[in-house]
């Protein structure tokens, strides 16, 4: 397989995977993951996954509610006490499938902030709001904003934090020793990778630039992992081991419709169809880092790639895999 078409050749590349039926059939990273110290990516160097998180937090909120300790109709009223009088109208359900209206918090960050806000401030910028930006339920817009209302979700009513919950709950049940939900001064990331952009203006080479005033919000993107673990992840939602067969089915269901081309969104899940066949991915972008993993179900096929870089298209390159192996290159 000729990997120098679908790869450019700069510096940092990606670490990319390739599954079918269970088995990997191409694993390798390129590149650096640390620049200045010259550190080698590897398969199990853990990348920030941006918005690929999104399925963990809603696998979060989905074993909550498998265990009758939250449903899927609460409101953002029954769960946050002294939430605006326009949460009344806003679920659980309209959160995971990005119905909810909610206002971007990337919008209500004050000119003033310096320091890289949490999950439990965007609750209080959303609380200062006074209404959505459309009827919740009534239509599908992309919201950071539902999924670190979600990882509250998940503290209030598991009466834990976010980040430990995912490790007990999912990241250790799976043997995904080293993904983590990254809290500055509290967890590391073994094996990191920093995000890098390219230098401005035609200069040659990256400056490191891997962190921004909303990189410590974890329920919209602040997960840690690695193709390795990924790979974990991937193999459990095909059997029942973490969640029940309802639960997958509900997650990979259209919940919400995007557009007329058939797109929808699930549970933390995109879902659409590609060249005739079903599928469900997820991308990710944030300061330094482009994610990508797409998932077809009925091929028992994935491709994962994760990028340590700001200009690369990690959802294009994981479409070129897959159009070198399910449809030989076509």
């Amino acid at each position: 397989m000729d990997f120098c078409r679908v790869f450019p050749l700069l510096l940092p590349l990606p670490s990319v995977m390739v599954i079918r039926d269970g088995k990997v059939l191409f694993k390798k990273a390129y590149g650096l993951a640390n620049l200045e110290e010259k550190t080698p990516c590897a398969t199990d160097t853990n990348y920030r996954l941006a918005s690929v998180t999104k399925q963990f937090t809603a696998a979060a909120v989905m074993l909550l509610v498998e265990r009758r300790k939250l449903s899927y109709d609460s409101t953002l009223t029954d769960l946050f006490p002294g939430f605006p009088v326009y949460g009344r109208r806003i679920t659980v359900r309209h959160l995971l499938n990005h119905t909810s209206g909610l206002t971007d918090y990337e919008d209500l960050i004050p000119k003033e902030t310096t320091a890289p806000l949490k999950d439990a401030q965007v609750l209080e910028l959303l609380r200062r709001e006074r209404g959505t930006y459309f009827p919740p339920g009534s239509k599908f817009q992309y919201s950071n904003s539902g999924y670190a209302l979600l990882a509250l979700v998940v503290e209030t009513v598991s009466r834990t934090t976010f980040a430990t919950f995912l490790e007990r709950n999912i990241f250790e049940p799976l043997g995904m020793r080293d993904t983590v939900a990254f809290e500055n001064g509290i967890s590391t990331v073994k094996r990191r990778a920093y995000g890098y952009w390219k230098r401005a203006g035609g200069a040659e080479g990256f400056v490191r630039k891997d962190q921004s005033l909303t990189s410590s919000v974890l329920g919209d993107g602040g997960v840690y992992s690695s193709v390795e673990d990924l790979y974990r992840w991937d193999q459990a939602l095909y059997t029942d081991r973490l969640l029940s067969r309802a639960s997958l089915a509900e997650a990979f269901k259209p919940g919400s419709r995007i557009n007329d081309e058939g797109e929808g969104y699930g549970f933390g899940w995109f879902t659409a169809t590609y060249r005739g066949l079903r599928t469900v991915w997820h991308y990710g972008s944030t300061t330094g880092f482009r994610t990508a993993i797409e998932r077809f179900p009925d091929e028992r096929f994935t491709a994962i790639v994760l990028v340590n870089r700001n200009e690369a298209d990690a959802h294009q390159l994981a479409r070129k895999l897959v159009d070198l192996y399910l449809f030989d290159g076509k």
